[in-house]
């Protein structure tokens, strides 16, 4: 069990956070719950007003709570210059 932990902290760190004001599709598609429709609504929500913090996540249409839980360690959410 300790292997596996410290096998999902390194991977973590190797391939490091997803920035959802950046991400493409695919990237988007790695994240926990989030289907190529999902990917792309997120995609047409920054292209109106990025995202400031990754709270905001969860204003994506299909975006819940939940999904948002399992993936929040891995998310970021870098450089809003939108107003």
């Amino acid at each position: 069990m300790k292997k596996y932990a410290l096998l999902l902290i390194c991977s973590g760190l190797l391939f490091g956070a997803v920035d959802i004001n950046t991400a493409n599709q695919n990237e988007l598609e790695t994240l926990k719950g989030v289907s190529a429709k999902k990917a792309q609504a997120i995609i047409a929500y920054r292209e109106k007003s990025c995202f400031k913090n990754i709270n905001e996540l969860m204003n994506v249409s299909g975006i819940g709570e939940k999904t948002f839980a399992k993936n929040k360690e891995n998310l970021k959410a870098s450089g809003c210059q939108k107003k």
